[in-house]
Formats: C-alpha cells, sequence, structure tokens
C-alpha cells in the first residue's frame, strides 16, 4: 500500500506519494497563496494528492490514506483549531478533503509529523521515544513515547517552544513572555545578533550584512561565529545557552533515547550539536545518569510529507 503526505506551508503545499518505509515515490508542490479562502486550498491540497497518484501510475485504490501536516492545532475531528499564518479558525479541514478524496485522513501539527518521519525513516529510527526540535522561525517540537506520536489529549500537545523559559522575557506571539521560541530560534538568532551589533558596528556580522541590520540571516552569525567573531561568538553562546535550558526540561519531563535538532539552524551541524553538548553538562539532573543521544535530523524538507503520510500507519 502506498501513503500520501500532505506539508502545508505559508508559502507552498507540497505533496508526496510514500510507500511503507517511508520512501517518496513521486513528489508535487504547488504555491499556496495562503490569503485565498480555505476552500480553495482545500482543493488545490487536493489536486496535489491526485497527481502523484496519476504521476507514479497508482490507482486510489492502492492509496490507504492521507495525512495533512499544518503549522496549526486540529483536534481528533479533524477541525483546524487554528492556523495562524493562514488565518483559519475552526475550519473543518478532513470533512472539506473528503469531498474530493474518500480515505481517511489524518492531520497534525507540521513540527510534529517531522518528528514521525525522523522516528520511521530518518535518524531516530530504532529508539522507542524521541523528540525533534525544529529550529527555524519560531521552535517547534514532534514527541514520540513508546512507538506512538504524541499530541495531548486536545491536539496541542508537544508545543515545547511555548515553555517559558525567561520570567517576564521577549513577549511571545502566542500572547505571553519569555517563551522558548523567542531564545532557541533563528528569529531569536537574528534578535540577539541586532542587539549585539549596536555595541559593535564593525563586527562580521555587520560586514556581511553590508553594514545593514535588515540583512543580517542566522546563516551569517552562526558562520561568523565558526569564524572566530567575538559579537557573533557572543550571540551563539547565548543561544546555546536558552537551547539547552530547554532541551534540559526536555530531559527532565520526558528522558526520551534521543533528542533531535531539525531546521535551518541545524545545518550549523557538528558545530552546533558540540557547544550544546558541552553546555548540557552544567544543567543535567543526576550527571551519572544515562542521557539521550543529541543528533541531527537528516530527511531535512522531505520530513514534512514523509510524516504527513506515516500519520496513517499509526
Amino acid at each position: 500500500m502506498y501513503y500520501i503526505g500532505i506539508d502545508l506551508g505559508g508559502t507552498n503545499i507540497a505533496a508526496g506519494l510514500v510507500n511503507s518505509e517511508g520512501r517518496i515515490i513521486n513528489k508535487t508542490e504547488t504555491p499556496t497563496l495562503a490569503s485565498r479562502p480555505y476552500p480553495e486550498l482545500v482543493r488545490d491540497m487536493a489536486m496535489c494528492a491526485r497527481r502523484v497518484m496519476e504521476d507514479a501510475g497508482v490507482k486510489e485504490e492502492e492509496v490507504a490514506s492521507v495525512g495533512i501536516g499544518i503549522p496549526g492545532v486540529a483536534d481528533k475531528e479533524g477541525v483546524v483549531i487554528f492556523c495562524t499564518n493562514l488565518g483559519w479558525r475552526n475550519v473543518p479541514l478532513r470533512a472539506e478533503f473528503q469531498q474530493y478524496l474518500s480515505k481517511p485522513i489524518y492531520i497534525d501539527n507540521d513540527a510534529s509529523v517531522a518528528g514521525w518521519a525522523e522516528y520511521h525513516a530518518g535518524v531516530s529510527r530504532g529508539t522507542n521515544s524521541s523528540v525533534f526540535l525544529t529550529l527555524g522561525t519560531g521552535l517547534g517540537s514532534g514527541i514520540v513515547l513508546n512507538g506512538r506520536l504524541w499530541s495531548g489529549a486536545h491536539g496541542a500537545g508537544g508545543e515545547l517552544g511555548h515553555l517559558v523559559i525567561e520570567v517576564d522575557g521577549v513577549p511571545c506571539t502566542c500572547g505571553k513572555r519569555g517563551c522558548a521560541e523567542r531564545y532557541c530560534s533563528a528569529t531569536a538568532i537574528i534578535r540577539m545578533a541586532r542587539e549585539a551589533c549596536a555595541d559593535a558596528p564593525n563586527c562580521m556580522i555587520m560586514r556581511e550584512a553590508n553594514g545593514n541590520m535588515e540583512n543580517i540571516t542566522a546563516k551569517i552569525v552562526l558562520d561568523a561565529a565558526k569564524a572566530g567573531d567575538p559579537a557573533a561568538n557572543q550571540v551563539f553562546r547565548r543561544f546555546v545557552k536558552y537551547l539547552t535550558i530547554a532541551i534540559n526540561n526536555v530531559i527532565s519531563s520526558l528522558d526520551p533515547d534521543m533528542i533531535i535538532l531539525g531546521g535551518g539552524v541545524s545545518r550549523a551541524g557538528d558545530f552546533l550539536l558540540d557547544a550544546v553538548k558541552e553546555t548540557l553538562e552544567d544543567y543535567l539532573f543526576y550527571p551519572t545518569l544515562p542521557r539521550p543521544e543529541l543528533r541531527i535530523a537528516s530527511l531535512g524538507n522531505d520530513a514534512g510529507i514523509i510524516g504527513a503520510a506515516l500519520l496513517g500507519k499509526e
């Protein structure tokens, strides 16, 4: 049997036909054009699903289910409670999609499905429990406990990016202050870098940004830190400290076999991983106990499609 996975993003809708081992057979994408009414987006998602089947010569009866990863929260009835960057509230996504394709439809958060993909076909394959942290615009997470994807009783579980790690800290888009994603994300690196550059206007970060703080990216900061720039290294160490605090909270509450770092920031690879491992030693509860293995995600942008597709295997 085959499975269809759909990764619904703010910029693109990506869909793929996936086999039971988690390998993508065929994939396609189309612009999201997020300002449109939701029925138009659902229609395009269904068109992408049919396209990957037809292009691969796979019949509808050979497809077991369709999974959809969304940048938001859905309940167990397939209603999207909210999806902020699409402006969705209480959208009946499952019912709407089944008008086009009469298959079981599974819906979960995009970071959760990426963690599910790594568990089935990526770096955490073979573990019993794992936590995937995606370090991008925000901090998303995907939790697998005892071989099952965990999203909580109401679909909002695993929002580790909204654990408060700084009392009265930076305001978050969720309405709280001091959430982890305000300190452990590419957005956080950029904010911290701008603060550092105000005191060091001649640093490498500013040179690479052509003297304009608006041009600063997380990659510029990380590359400058690798090159030994003092201002960039200050930002990097601050970022790693907060990320390590968040990881320690994960270890203390869930004690998984493995913690996986994904998203754009994770492209720093061993430079990031080694710094986190070193800093983690200062925060661990009972340092002599075994601790989770820390790894970099392996599936890249395909994780959203693969994980969504394999929701139907659970």
